[in-house]
């Protein structure tokens, strides 16, 4: 009788710990934790509750400074699920390779987070970024290396931020000519919600648009001064857009902040998960 009543409690404890494990964190707003000791840091992603995350943090064949094998055994030892991963640094050249990793790594989807190749800038003196080429080169870009991570079973998003919303010399917007001519088959998205708010368009118009299309989304919010704030902290009606998450064709979120501020990263982390379920994210 004692050993049932253990193992029931043992059960609904078990059940409880697997219910509070939702939703996903993306690694970048953690990248000095991650930097220092990312063993440590994982581990309390998985106590605050997230269940899945978002690398950003590759160089030289590795993740955080460890083999793709090594890293997604040290993700399943605290039960967090590897489904996404930025590769900035992704050439027409070094792609195979770099596609290999992040297969052996467990990951799903292989994110371009900016222009790869040189052809993304930042200018730190008036905090303006933007790309350099052309779009159509872009477009070049991301469908071959999105036909080679589908060859490896991968799945290509682009990652937006602001300026891709912002109409060239000829009157197009680049995330619309990338939608319109990025074949869906080997490229989608990942939608950042801030940045696209930042541009002032209303995400729903392009979930109507281009259903489907937006596979992962980014959520992190903006205060009144436009800043990066806690999900749940700002002035984003996520409530309302995430009314339109089948349509979109999100499958995963990761909650992430780019800067925290006076917040420690893993705070404000915390802080955004506590606020999800709230807002109706599960």
């Amino acid at each position: 009788m004692r050993t049932i009543l253990y193992f029931c409690v043992f059960f609904i404890s078990l059940s409880s710990f697997s219910q509070d494990q939702f939703g996903g964190v993306a690694l970048y707003t953690l990248r000095e934790d991650m930097g220092t000791n990312p063993k440590k840091t994982l581990k309390e992603v998985s106590t605050i509750g997230y269940s899945y995350i978002e690398a950003a943090g590759y160089a030289n064949g590795k993740f955080y400074g460890m083999e793709p094998e090594e890293f997604s055994a040290l993700l399943s030892e605290y039960n967090l699920i590897p489904v996404s991963t930025h590769q900035g640094t992704v050439t027409l050249d070094n792609m195979s390779e770099m596609i290999d990793d992040v297969k052996q790594a467990g990951f799903e989807y292989f994110v371009i987070p900016v222009p790869p190749m040189g052809m993304f800038y930042f200018d730190e003196a008036t905090m303006s970024m933007g790309m350099n080429g052309t779009i159509e080169e872009l477009a070049s870009i991301l469908n071959q290396i999105g036909e080679k991570c589908k060859d490896a079973g991968l799945s290509l998003l682009y990652h937006n931020h602001d300026f891709e919303f912002i109409k060239n010399e000829e009157g197009v917007a680049p995330i619309d000519y990338l939608l319109e001519n990025c074949n869906p088959e080997w490229v989608n998205f990942q939608m950042d919600l801030f940045w696209v708010n930042r541009a002032q368009v209303n995400p729903v118009e392009y979930f109507e648009k281009y259903p489907g299309r937006f596979k992962i989304w980014h959520v992190k919010d903006m205060n009144d001064q436009g800043l990066f704030a806690p999900v749940g902290e700002g002035n984003i009606d996520f409530a309302k857009i995430l009314k339109y998450k089948e349509l979109s064709g999100m499958l995963y979120y990761m909650v992430e902040q780019d800067m925290t501020f006076d917040l420690k990263p893993l705070d404000a982390v915390k802080i955004s998960h506590n606020n999800l379920k709230n807002i109706g994210f599960n």
